[in-house]
């Protein structure tokens, strides 16, 4: 059965941190292509300002254009109200019935899973790869998330991401002040963050 992986987030901006990520689940998993799919209306950030859709898709299509086996979508963008996970994969499964869904997100997000919507439709429709930076101690996930079950918890894999130490956070606040973000981020992002004038208001 064909495999694919989904990469949500803000991406606001994309970094290496999650294109790596990204290409570490294909290879460990073996999974056909990997579609980037940046949030609309994330409903675990409505406080935080963010950059509107179409420079973080825009940053995100730029940022895999070299890799043949990434792929961005618009579906969340595109769909009215809240950007929910599980909405998402309801979408893609209807896109790809025959195919196996791994939702790849960072392990934080993981430890949150439990306030996620539908989150037991969630489990049944895809399995999950939480990425991690190395020395971050997520501890066993059994005793992290006591209301899964255990067959749930099959369903969530761990990898290590030594790129995961770049955050969009940091790379934001160093454009406010003025420091360099070369290296930390494909070199058409960091262009179209400086040519579109991204994070630079205090």
């Amino acid at each position: 059965m064909q495999k694919i992986g989904i990469m949500g987030g803000t991406f606001d901006p994309i970094h290496y941190g999650h294109l790596v990520a990204a290409e570490e689940a294909r290879w460990q998993f073996g999974l056909e292509k990997v579609i980037f799919i940046p949030a609309g209306h994330p409903p675990h950030k409505v406080s935080r300002k963010i950059s509107e859709a179409r420079h973080r898709l825009a940053m995100t299509r730029l940022a895999i254009e070299s890799n043949p086996f990434f792929a961005a979508s618009a579906i969340e963008i595109e769909r009215p109200g809240l950007s929910y996970t599980i909405n998402t994969v309801r979408d893609m499964r209807n896109t790809y019935p025959l195919t196996d869904i791994y939702f790849i997100t960072g392990a934080d997000a993981v430890l949150e899973i439990l306030s996620w919507k539908h989150i037991d439709e969630l489990l049944d429709q895809c399995c999950f790869i939480a990425a991690k930076r190395p020395g971050y101690r997520l501890g066993r996930l059994k005793t992290k998330l006591p209301g899964l079950r255990k067959e749930q918890l099959k369903r969530i894999t761990v990898i290590e991401v030594p790129a995961l130490a770049i955050s969009s956070t940091d790379i934001r606040q160093r454009v406010q002040t003025g420091r360099p973000i070369k290296y930390l981020l494909p070199e058409a992002v960091e262009k179209y963050i400086r040519e579109q004038g991204l994070y630079r208001e205090n």
